[in-house]
């Protein structure tokens, strides 16, 4: 049975990393993309012959597709892309909010995932591959002033839109959307809430559904 590769953005930490594993378990390569060298050479050392650490910045087009080309000649190509890098904001709503922050913040959120499915679909067209986004609670829901949810219901918008592209062509497109994640993205630990492990489960659930199903939401909320 050929092992099919999947190639990951923001993979040093959190959802990412916490996905590398699962699909790692699940029987994946893993390509490791991120740019926090130390954190993905100790995950792909963890992970051993089957990950390969690919650092770069996600914001950076050329980046994501010089990683893509070397994944792609380690494995011998690439099935699946999970466009998982992300960031939030420290000044809320548009009246105290700041500009510079929002440029960082729609660089990574918007941009960067614009330019994973950009990179990828050269690689995932002739195996009829298949795209992961991370959406969230917060693009599918309004929240007082929030810039950080408008650029996740961009996700969730384009997604849809890219669902349709790529089934032109046999490949599938998912966004897993999950409510609160107990990660770096909060100042104190959220323990009660979703673990990183529940939505990188939702994520190779997607991955490993039979081809003739397009698994194109997934939707998971903290139970408490």
């Amino acid at each position: 049975m050929t092992v099919k590769t999947l190639f990951i953005t923001g993979a040093s930490s959190g959802i990412g990393a916490a996905t590398a594993r699962a699909a790692h378990n699940a029987g994946w390569n893993v390509g490791l993309f991120a740019r926090s060298e130390d954190k993905l050479a100790t995950l792909a050392k963890e992970l051993g012959a089957r990950a390969l650490a690919l650092p770069g910045d996600a914001t950076s087009l050329d980046d994501q597709t010089r990683a893509l080309e070397k994944l792609a000649d380690a494995f011998g190509g690439v099935d699946a892309a999970y466009a998982n890098a992300g960031m939030g904001l420290n000044a809320a709503g548009t009246e105290n909010g700041d500009p510079d922050e929002w440029d960082r913040m729609l660089d990574v959120n918007i941009k960067g995932l614009l330019y994973t499915a950009k990179a990828a679909i050269p690689h995932l067209k002739p195996r009829k591959g298949h795209i992961v986004m991370t959406g969230s609670a917060a693009g599918r829901t309004h929240i007082s002033g929030s810039i950080y949810g408008a650029s996740k219901w961009f996700v969730h918008g384009y997604a849809g839109n890219l669902a349709d592209e790529m089934r032109a062509w046999g490949g599938r497109c998912t966004v897993v959307a999950p409510g609160m994640v107990n990660t770096a993205f909060f100042d104190e630990e959220k323990p009660d809430k979703l673990q990183p492990e529940d939505v990188a489960d939702a994520v190779v659930f997607a991955l490993d559904a039979d081809p003739r199903a397009t698994v194109r939401e997934i939707f998971l909320m903290p139970s408490d």
